[in-house]
């Protein structure tokens, strides 16, 4: 008689784990609770504006983007190109209620503008920090593509201090990368962390690609959207270089005494531009400006923030494993403008 056996189980694939199915709920719960944390906060912005500017006559162009509540007090942040020559602002929450929507302030510089729609006790969104970030960390994007109100699209951080060129024509330093889909309609909204706090608001996408979108970091919105709240601009002077945070070796740090164990370094240098006449070249790092240390993109914004009166300052750079210092004069964005 023949006798019946059973059949031996299949073996389990390469890099195969019972515990797959827990990390892809644990994902999705992750997923679920950013969405309902923050897609209250995440508004549908509506633009009208005439062809030739605010002023013009014709039929009006309409667009849309998104934005997010950072206040309980109705303060929206959105991309400054999703506002730009606005005639009408339009905001709607999730809730349905829509309203129209002032302009605070706006930097195209950053492309960050901020809208304010009124209100008390609105649901909002709590900022991150972009300085705690890491490539690989999950990234959530809310906003609405094509008019798809209020999409929801998950990946990761795929890189970080990419620079960005705005519409204005400047470049935006440390930028956010990630592969969280976006597309037109997502400009303005958050970029959320697995915590549910903000780390970036999408700006743009590398067109004829997948995967390849960008967000501008949180520091950096959160510091303009402070500087339009308080004057609705912001004041600036112009180095003319590209830079991005980077470290400096522990040893070397200590053994020149710096502030920190990092520092702004200059990926490119604009020919005649101020830091070009100062003497600064690609490949340097700077670690205090105007006597003020520096240890990243930052904080070399904020200070070239206040310098921006065009008088002459000290800076000191960290060139191989010895400091240099340079008189620079920083241009200020008004006298940029005239001279454009």
């Amino acid at each position: 008689m023949a006798t019946l056996t059973a059949a031996p189980a299949p073996e389990e694939p390469v890099g195969a784990s019972s515990r797959d199915p827990e990390l892809l709920d644990a994902y999705s719960q992750t997923v679920t609770r950013v969405a309902k944390r923050v897609g209250p906060a995440t508004a549908k912005v509506d633009v009208r504006r005439s062809p030739g500017g605010p002023g013009a006559r014709g039929p009006s162009i309409e667009g849309s983007g998104s934005g997010f509540l950072f206040t309980p007090d109705g303060l929206i942040v959105t991309n400054s190109h999703v506002v730009a020559g606005a005639r009408r602002i339009d905001v709607t929450l999730p809730g349905g209620e829509s309203q129209s929507a002032r302009v605070v302030g706006d930097d195209p510089h950053t492309d960050i503008a901020v809208l304010s729609i009124g209100g008390h006790g609105l649901p909002f969104a709590t900022l991150g920090s972009s300085r705690t970030l890491e490539v690989g960390s999950i990234a959530i994007a809310i906003g609405n593509p094509y008019g798809f109100a209020w999409s929801v699209t998950a990946g990761v951080v795929s890189a970080l201090g990419r620079s960005l060129r705005t519409e204005s024509g400047r470049l935006v330093d440390d930028v956010v990368q990630t592969d969280a889909a976006l597309n037109p309609g997502n400009s303005g909204g958050p970029l959320v962390g697995s915590d549910g706090r903000v780390i970036g608001v999408n700006t743009a996408i590398f067109l004829r690609s997948q995967g390849i979108c960008f967000a501008i970091a949180v520091d950096t919105a959160q510091w303009v959207a402070s500087r339009l709240l308080r004057e609705g601009r912001v004041r600036r002077g112009f180095l003319g270089v590209g830079a991005q945070t980077a470290p400096i070796a522990t040893r070397l740090a200590r053994s020149l005494a710096l502030p920190g164990t990092t520092g702004a370094f200059v990926t490119a240098v604009e020919p005649g531009a101020p830091a070009a006449l100062a003497g600064i070249r690609d490949g340097d790092i700077i670690v205090e400006l105007g006597g003020r240390p520096i240890t990243g993109v930052d904080d070399l914004h904020r200070v070239l923030t206040d310098e921006a009166d065009g008088r002459s300052v000290e800076v000191c750079v960290l060139r191989g494993v010895a400091l240099q210092r340079y008189r620079v004069r920083p241009i200020s964005d008004a006298a940029l403008s005239r001279a454009g």
